[in-house]
C-alpha cells in the first residue's frame, strides 16, 4: 500500500506536468492505452478466459462512469495544486457509503451519519471557508470522487460472479475507445519525450492499482486506509520540490478531518458486518 500511494503520486505529478502541453483528456487515453501494457500478460497466459461473461452491459456501464470520473479527476490535476486535489480526492469512500444507503440498502447508524457529515465539512474547509477561492479543479475533484463511487457500486455487483481479472479486462478494454473519444477533440501529436512521460503515468497507474488491490486482498480496509494518507504527504514534498506548491492551512486541517471520518466510517463497516464491502471503501485514484 506505500508503494501503491508512491506511484500513484508519481503519476499524479506527471499528469500535472504533462497537462501543460498535451490536454489532460489525451493524457487520459493514453494512461488507458499504456496500462494495457501491464495487463497484456494475463492475455498471454489465460487467452481470451478472462473475457468470457455473461454481464457485458453492466461492464461497459461502469467503464463509462470511471472514464467521465478519469477525465474530471486529470482536469483537476492540470489546474489545482497537487496537496488540493489528494486531500480533497479523500471524499471518494464518503460518497460511496452514501451511494450504497441509496442503491445498496446498505443500513447506518448515528456514529457513521455523523462522520460523514464532518467529513464534508472537511471538503468545505478546503475549498475555503468563504468560498473565495473555489475553482474549476475542486469541483472536478469531487464530481470525480462521486462518479467514481458509481464505479465502485458496479464493481461490487460485478465481484459477486466475476473475477478482478475479468473486471480489470474489460475496465481497459472499454475505457481506452471511450478516453479516445474525448481526447480526439484536443488531439496533438505527442513527441517521443511526451510518450515516455505518458508510458511512466500509464505502467505507474496500473502498477498500483493492481498494488491497492492486492493490499485490500491482504488486509482489512480498517488496516489498510491509514496508509493512504501518505498520498498527501508525497503531493505535499513533490508538488514543493517540483511545482513551488505550498499547502494552506486550511488544506492540512481539510484533509486530516476528511481522512478521519473516512478511517472511522471503514472501522465502523468492519465491526458492525454486513456492511460495505472492501471495494467500496477504497480510494479514489485513476
Amino acid at each position: 500500500m506505500i508503494l501503491a500511494t508512491l506511484l500513484f503520486s508519481i503519476m499524479h505529478a506527471s499528469i500535472k506536468h504533462i497537462s501543460s502541453d498535451i490536454h489532460p483528456f489525451e493524457v487520459a487515453f493514453f494512461r488507458n492505452l499504456f496500462g494495457l501494457v501491464v495487463i497484456a500478460p494475463w492475455f498471454i497466459k489465460y487467452g481470451i478466459k478472462p473475457l468470457i461473461t455473461n454481464r457485458i452491459k453492466l461492464h461497459f456501464l461502469r467503464s463509462v462512469f470511471n472514464v467521465i470520473a478519469m477525465l474530471t479527476f486529470f482536469y483537476a490535476l492540470s489546474v489545482s495544486p497537487l496537496a488540493e486535489v489528494a486531500s480533497l480526492s479523500f471524499t471518494a469512500p464518503l460518497f460511496a457509503t452514501l451511494l450504497a444507503i441509496i442503491f445498496l440498502g446498505e443500513k447506518i447508524g448515528i456514529r457513521r451519519s455523523a462522520a460523514i457529515i464532518i467529513g464534508f465539512i472537511g471538503a468545505a474547509i478546503i475549498v475555503n471557508p468563504d468560498y473565495k477561492t473555489i475553482n474549476m479543479g475542486h469541483m472536478c475533484v469531487l464530481i470525480s470522487a462521486s462518479i467514481w463511487s458509481v464505479s465502485l457500486i458496479f464493481i461490487k455487483i460485478l465481484g459477486k460472479t466475476e473475477s478482478s481479472v475479468t473486471i480489470t479486462s474489460y475496465m481497459v478494454l472499454f475505457m481506452i475507445p471511450l478516453s479516445a473519444i474525448a481526447a480526439s477533440f484536443y488531439w496533438i501529436m505527442p513527441s517521443l519525450n511526451d510518450l515516455l512521460v505518458l508510458a511512466i503515468i500509464g505502467i505507474t497507474g496500473t502498477y498500483a492499482q493492481m498494488l491497492l488491490a492486492q493490499a485490500l486482498k491482504e488486509e482489512d480496509t480498517v488496516v489498510i486506509m491509514p496508509f493512504d494518507f501518505l498520498k498527501l504527504v508525497w503531493a505535499v514534498l513533490i508538488g514543493y520540490l517540483i511545482f513551488s506548491e505550498v499547502p494552506q492551512v486550511n488544506t492540512w486541517i481539510g484533509s486530516i478531518i476528511i481522512f478521519s471520518s473516512t478511517l472511522y466510517v471503514a472501522y465502523r463497516e468492519r465491526k458492525i458486518p454486513p456492511k460495505v464491502d472492501k471495494n467500496i471503501t477504497q480510494p479514489v485514484d485513476q
